[in-house]
């Protein structure tokens, strides 16, 4: 199954219209959150994304709350996860949305803290897919100050459920970057896209 991953367009248009012309060349694309930019402008990404003809995976990012997601999506037939899964192709595939842990951002980034993100991965079924918006602690999460910004709890369920490929982003200094952690490969996906075989 050849994938398209992408994350964090925050509304650039140029390369959101770049993410639909790659999409003709795989079974399905996955975007792995911050569609918008500080809560605004979903809209017109998702409107281009919507030209997308292959099955669409989504999680939230901290940018956009799963509800405003679910609304700018609505009328088109696209997958979006938040603590639950679907199986396409016969492969399961497991969204986690939202900044994990708390961003230091205040009210308008949409956060989960570290317990209710492991409740919420808790039934990540083994060897599936992982989409979450935050990248695992440690593993592509190292901002321009040099700091850690990955999740303990994404990090724990992949130690835990070992699955077969993590789709995250957020980090944007990160983007772009592949790294495996056993035998799970993680791609903090960035905004240009990656194409990936599974």
């Amino acid at each position: 199954m050849k994938l398209l991953l992408f994350s964090d367009l925050h509304c650039n248009k140029e390369l959101t219209r770049q993410i639909v012309r790659q999409s003709s060349e795989v079974d399905l694309v996955i975007g792995a959150g911050d569609f918008a930019t500080v809560r605004r402008g979903l809209e017109s990404s998702i409107d281009i994304l919507k030209k997308i003809t292959k099955p669409v995976i989504l999680v939230p990012g901290n940018n956009e709350t799963l509800d405003e997601l679910k609304s700018a999506c609505e009328g088109w037939q696209v997958h979006i996860l938040h603590g639950q899964g679907v199986n396409i192709l016969n492969q399961e595939f497991y969204g986690l949305g939202g900044g994990v842990p708390e961003t230091p951002f205040g009210d308008w980034s949409y956060d989960l803290s570290e317990s209710e993100a492991l409740e919420m991965l808790k039934n990540l079924p083994e060897k599936a897919v992982l989409i979450s918006h935050s990248p695992p602690k440690g593993y592509l999460d190292v901002s321009s100050t040099g700091k850690h910004f990955g999740s303990d709890a994404v990090l724990k369920t992949i130690r835990s459920k070992k699955p077969k490929l993590v789709v995250c982003g957020h980090i944007h200094e990160s983007a772009g970057k592949i790294i495996q952690l056993e035998n799970t490969i993680i791609i903090n996906a960035g905004p240009k896209g990656i194409i990936h075989q599974l």
